[in-house]
């Protein structure tokens, strides 16, 4: 159960990762709850709220295509 979970969560942040530029188009990139750390030329971005919206359409994109 834990592996699938696992699995299904780092699937979901390469998927992520793979549509960053049509999320950003979407202004999805920027929704609160998405961390971004700036320090001097170090910049991570965290999109949390981001992966679980565009996760959530996912799976109910999926839901719907099997039933």
């Amino acid at each position: 159960m834990l592996l699938k979970l696992l699995t299904l969560i780092v699937a979901f942040l390469v998927v992520t990762g793979l549509f960053r530029k049509v999320i950003h188009k979407l202004r999805l990139g920027r929704l609160p709850g998405d961390i971004l750390i700036q320090r001097g030329k170090f910049r991570l971005y965290l999109p949390v709220t981001t992966s679980i919206l565009v996760g959530s359409a996912a799976i109910l994109l999926i839901w719907l295509m099997r039933h």
